[in-house]
């Protein structure tokens, strides 16, 4: 991408991704801002190597006699049947880079209308975490909020301001319970960005925590 990234993912949220140990909505958009940083690619490369270097010394460990025969009659078994949107959605599409795309099963967001001209798509709900696709018009302010958990959002198009800064495409912005905010979208196009939460938001306004449960925000 042309402009260099500003804001990104925390070290350790990296070495917790080179090593698999965050949750699906997480490593989703871990993945995402990797693909449009290098910075953070580089690092994560040195996060692989680093533990590649620690298996290679590690010492080896004692396995069953049977393991051999066990993987290879693995081998044998025909292969399940690949679902061909998700293996196109690993590529980049517009401005969603591969792994939203592969989040999508290769296909266009479905956006739900959640007032004052904001969307969401929703493309994953469960006990370790949500992931949503984020469209706020321009210029149009989030309503004010704060969080129970942790959020990290990654712009994909436009950009948006709140008390913390700026933050354009490829930036991430980390939030949580110490930040209360109002994030706005920047003038020109509509901000679309990448949330991952691991804990509903606490909403200042009554009517956005009256449909909070509706929307799973």
């Amino acid at each position: 991408m042309s402009r260099k990234v500003t804001h990104h993912l925390p070290p350790a949220m990296l070495a917790q991704y080179a090593a698999g140990r965050l949750s699906y909505a997480f490593s989703v958009l871990a993945a995402a801002h990797v693909s449009l940083c290098r910075d953070c690619r580089d690092q994560l490369a040195a996060h692989e190597a680093a533990a590649g270097l620690l298996l290679e010394e590690a010492a080896p460990a004692a396995v069953s006699e049977d393991l051999l025969p066990r993987l290879l009659a693995r081998l044998e078994e025909p292969a399940a049947p690949q679902d061909r949107q998700v293996e196109d959605g690993a590529r980049p599409s517009g401005i969603y880079p591969g792994p939203v795309m592969m989040a999508l099963k290769g296909r266009p967001p479905r956006w739900w209308h959640l007032g004052s001209g904001i969307r969401q798509a929703l493309l994953h709900h469960g006990p370790g975490g949500s992931l949503r696709l984020l469209s706020v018009p321009a210029g149009r302010p989030v309503p004010r909020h704060t969080h129970r958990g942790t959020e990290f959002t990654l712009v994909l198009q436009g950009g948006f301001h709140d008390e913390t800064g700026h933050f354009s495409v490829g930036d991430v912005e980390v939030a949580d319970a110490r930040l209360e905010h109002t994030p706005t979208a920047d003038p020109g196009e509509a901000c679309i960005c990448l949330a991952a939460t691991d804990a509903p938001l606490r909403f200042s306004g009554i009517v956005p925590r009256l449909l909070q449960p509706l929307f799973r925000i």
